[in-house]
């Protein structure tokens, strides 16, 4: 059966504004970011011990082909800037399974399994990749959705601004 081409629109306007959207703007920018501590079986992390650093807060999961795409950057970036905090947070995974990717793919930097999920969540966070920066003050900067080039000059710059003010 066909629909009418004015059905059509408008089941793509409800599409586009609702659960396709993830929100490359969300209400939380410029919002203090949920603190949360996650706990797996290597070590505790708390948000709050970051206060007073620029967070590179990244979601990932070891099935996301896109989160291993950005790993070497955001690794670079660590070492490049190593004043901002670089933090990766997967969720949505296995303890065996992120064990395995970590050592596999060398993965050389602060990061934490929550297998609760209730970090990502507070973010809005269902689908990895998506990382927030937040600043010194504890407040969120900016979203990316999906893979980024980490040492990009647009990038670098931001962060350089962030950490200098």
């Amino acid at each position: 059966m066909r629909r009418p081409a004015s059905s059509l629109g408008a089941l793509a306007a409800v599409l586009l504004f609702t659960g396709c959207d993830r929100g490359s703007h969300p209400g939380q920018i410029g919002t203090t970011a949920p603190a949360f501590t996650v706990t797996d079986t290597d070590r505790t992390v708390r948000l709050a011990d970051y206060r007073g650093k620029v967070v590179v807060l990244n979601f990932w999961a070891s099935w996301c082909a896109p989160c291993l795409e950005e790993f070497p950057s955001l690794i670079q970036l660590q070492r490049q800037m190593p004043n901002v905090a670089v933090l990766a947070v997967s969720f949505h995974d296995e303890d065996a399974a992120y064990h395995s990717y970590i050592a596999e793919n060398h993965i050389d930097l602060l990061t934490v399994f929550d297998a609760s999920e209730k970090s990502n969540l507070a973010y809005g966070t269902t689908r990895p990749p998506e990382t927030y920066i937040i600043d010194k003050k504890g407040v969120i900067r900016r979203k990316f959705i999906g893979p980024q080039d980490w040492t990009s000059p647009e990038l670098i710059t931001y962060l350089n601004k962030l950490e200098a003010s």
